[in-house]
């Protein structure tokens, strides 16, 4: 049985991580193409239509990849985790339905619009397009991220006699007190992630001499967009979500945080420690004093609870993980910070353009906000466990006992093979096109 839990829980780590690669650049980019569009509206400068076009079309490639990618998930709801879905599907169901009804329908339909239509409908229409576009993916994260907030804190439910959970208040879904922190940070995330993006490709332009034009336009967009986003995940959304877990999953914040023994009086921030599971401590930890309490809760002296307070099968189950997990996204987001302040200064000195070792630092930096953002899901993920649904579902019941550890092995590695195939092709359509350059697109 456990190699059974164990295999199901891979194999959906996997393909949901390989996923996620996609819609988070989406989710940001189709709020920069409307920044975009709508610069040109107001200027009438062809760059920034040029712009629009070029990262609308990077924009189709990652919504084609994410689609594809996508739908095997919606199935190992019922195959791998039918116990689950049979329990609260009447639940879950409803909002992933309304995410592939309203939002998704959306976003695809306007999105061909926006790459086809822009002469049919003039300029007006074509930036409506482009804002529905956008206004699509982002309610795509909020559906999706109301069924995850349900999971992590379950709401507005009764569970009948057979065990099956059903809702009895359809609003507090929406208002679940989890949901608006948790979607503002995996938003404003995205867009970090996105804003990397169209720097690293404008200081490749400027590295390169070509399209030298366009490639000040999009450091200068990126540089601009990544310094507001980066604080924003931050704060104030990354304090607020670090206090919903504090409130109401106390566990999983001590496991995060590393807080193995309760202290008398104000809990110390961690920056550098390594946990040691048989001694209960953390190795050759850097820690601040009472730091940690000071942020959850305003309160210098304010006690935390540390593991030690909790039984041992309510805690997560992979302790380091989750402790390391949490640490990468916060010390990536914290590069973030310092970088994009760098070169918004330097922007504003008007030199960044010439600063060669920042132009190659912003272009390397970009595989590692799509790091912090995978890390920030596994934070969220693994602090769950060993629920299901948070406090009412554990993992283990929640698996389909017909299907055998190997079955479910077997297909792992066929998604590796095919997903390994899927990113190389990802790779050489987006490098075609950023090679090929914004001047090609069509006016």
């Amino acid at each position: 049985m456990e190699d059974l839990i164990f295999y199901d829980r891979l194999q959906f780590a996997f393909t949901i991580t390989f996923h996620y690669i996609f819609p988070q650049l989406t989710m940001g980019l189709s709020l920069m193409v409307v920044y975009f569009k709508w610069n040109y509206l107001r200027t009438n400068l062809e760059k920034y239509n040029d712009a629009a076009k070029f990262f609308m079309k990077i924009f189709a490639i990652n919504f084609t990849m994410g689609v594809v990618t996508g739908i095997p998930m919606e199935f190992q709801f019922g195959t791998n985790w039918a116990k689950f879905s049979e329990l609260t599907g009447s639940i879950i169901g409803q909002t992933l339905a309304m995410e592939g009804m309203f939002s998704f329908v959306l976003e695809s339909s306007f999105l061909a619009l926006f790459i086809f239509g822009e002469k049919l409908m003039g300029q007006r229409l074509h930036l409506l397009t482009g804002f529905l576009v956008f206004l699509g993916s982002w309610l795509s994260g909020w559906f999706i991220l109301a069924t995850n907030a349900w999971m992590q804190h379950p709401v507005g439910y009764e569970i009948l006699d057979n065990g099956k959970f059903v809702l009895n208040n359809f609003s507090e879904l929406f208002t679940n007190p989890w949901l608006l922190p948790a979607f503002l940070h995996n938003q404003f995330a995205s867009v970090v992630t996105s804003a990397f993006v169209v720097a690293s490709i404008g200081a490749l332009y400027i590295l390169r001499n070509k399209h030298v034009e366009h490639g000040k336009l999009f450091l200068k967009t990126g540089v601009i967009f990544g310094l507001i986003s980066s604080i924003l995940v931050a704060f104030p959304t990354g304090d607020w979500n670090a206090k919903n877990v504090a409130k109401y999953q106390p566990a999983a914040f001590a496991a995060m945080e590393g807080i193995f023994e309760t202290e008398e009086a104000g809990a110390e921030i961690v920056l550098i420690g390594q946990p040691d599971m048989v001694e209960k401590k953390l190795d050759n930890k850097i820690a601040v004093p009472n730091v940690l309490s000071f942020l959850t809760y305003q309160d210098w002296n304010q006690q935390i609870p540390g593991m030690d307070q909790f039984e041992e099968d309510v805690l997560p189950d992979n302790i380091p993980a989750l402790y390391y997990a949490y640490h990468i996204m916060v010390g990536l987001g914290t590069i973030f910070i310092g970088v994009m302040v760098l070169a918004a200064f330097f922007l504003w000195k008007d030199k960044l353009y010439k600063m060669k070792p920042l132009l190659w630092t912003i272009m390397f930096l970009v595989p590692f906000p799509y790091i912090a953002n995978i890390t920030g899901w596994y934070t969220a993920e693994l602090g769950r466990q060993p629920w299901l649904v948070y406090g009412l579902l554990r993992t283990s019941d929640g698996i389909s006992p017909t299907v055998s550890a190997g079955n479910t092995l077997f297909t792992l590695l066929g998604f590796v093979g095919l997903y390994m195939l899927l990113g190389l092709l990802f790779l050489l359509l987006v490098g075609k096109t950023i090679y090929a350059g914004p001047k090609t697109q069509n006016h």
